[in-house]
């Protein structure tokens, strides 16, 4: 196997929101309060703009992470040699958007009403894309494409 090559994929919006909605779970990196590098599998939905939305709770490491450091990270999928990198900034959404945001989450995971409606320190992160790296190992020639935002 060679060195992978920057060949231009029919990548789009649509491409990615597509690839990015067949995978319901990722891994999420963060960085404490030491600078040093925490993950975790966390479930994830996507909005039609390619934002992240995804829950945890308020004494979780990730959430005080991004109280402090709102900059992750995810890898999404690793299927079959294709893996999606995303870079971004996590914010806790508005009640407002936190409306909109919820329809989507719930649709991908209906069993977050539960959560909402009972854990009491459940809270949401919305991230936006700033950086984002397709790539698809298992083809020949490698392709690999990356979109900043």
């Amino acid at each position: 196997m060679g060195c992978p090559t920057h060949n231009k994929l029919p990548m789009t919006r649509d491409f990615l929101y597509d690839y990015m909605r067949q995978h319901r779970f990722a891994v999420l990196s963060t960085v404490s309060a030491q600078n040093t590098p925490e993950s975790a599998y966390v479930g994830i939905a996507v909005t039609r703009e390619l934002n992240i939305v995804f829950d945890t709770v308020s004494d979780s490491r990730k959430y005080h992470n991004l109280q402090a450091n709102p900059h992750i990270a995810f890898v999404i999928g690793g299927d079959q040699e294709r893996t999606l990198q995303y870079e971004g900034i996590a914010t806790g959404p508005s009640a407002q958007q936190l409306d909109l945001l919820l329809h989507i989450y719930f649709e991908a995971f209906p069993d977050g009403k539960f959560r909402k409606e009972n854990w009491p320190r459940i809270a949401y992160f919305c991230v936006q894309p700033r950086w984002i790296r397709y790539a698809d190992f298992g083809a020949s020639p490698n392709q690999i494409e990356e979109i900043n935002f």
